[in-house]
């Protein structure tokens, strides 16, 4: 397993994406090695990241009916999603979170005296998130593994869910909106939204 990530580290995103959407225990077989592998490219993920990677995030909470209170950023990597959603909500409070402590550290240093306070990361996983039940108004992803059951459990009633993959059906970590929109369903989601922007896609649902 650890020569197909060495090889083909697209190929065993997939394939890890498959096995723990499909069976979120898998998680703890994959872990170490992925967190190994977002390790490693900490100090040069924003060198291989595309001008337009988050137009789909972005179109996701330009949908939000209002600004978020508190939002949450899960596999925040070096944190450009959460930075995005501070950027658009200038009041809202943001936590990026990241099971790589070389990626937490990366985010962190971007926090710049004017985000001090509105914005913070931690690392955490996924899977098991450190926080209370019903903390966040918006819990976003992109390009991320989605842990269905952890969403659902820090989000409170009326928040919203953003899953957004920068490519599409061609990201590596990537899910079909139709298993996003039935896992939501039977988890109580409802005002689903499917949106198309420069390569990728985006879908956000309210937890009722």
């Amino acid at each position: 397993m650890k020569a197909l990530l060495e090889r083909f580290p697209e190929r065993f995103a997939r394939l890890v994406t498959e096995a723990v959407v499909a069976r979120p225990a898998a998680w703890r077989l994959f872990r170490p090695l992925f967190r190994r592998q977002w390790d490693k490219l900490a100090p040069s993920w924003e060198q291989l990241r595309r001008p337009d990677t988050f137009d789909p995030y972005l179109a996701g909470l330009d949908a939000l009916p209002q600004p978020p209170t508190r939002a949450l950023d899960v596999g925040t990597g070096t944190g450009g999603g959460a930075l995005e959603i501070a950027a658009r909500f200038p009041t809202t409070e943001v936590v990026g979170v990241d099971f790589s402590p070389m990626m937490v550290a990366q985010a962190a240093s971007k926090i710049i005296p004017t985000l001090a306070g509105r914005v913070s990361f931690r690392r955490g996983d996924a899977s098991s998130l450190p926080f209370r039940d019903g903390e966040f108004d918006l819990v976003a992803h992109n390009n991320m593994i989605p842990f269905f059951d952890e969403v659902t459990r820090v989000l409170r009633s009326g928040g919203h869910a953003l899953f957004a993959f920068s490519s599409g059906a061609q990201t590596p970590i990537y899910v079909p909106p139709e298993r996003i929109r039935a896992e939501l369903e039977r988890r109580g989601f409802s005002d689903f939204a499917f949106f198309s922007r420069a390569r990728g896609t985006s879908l956000v649902a309210r937890k009722r």
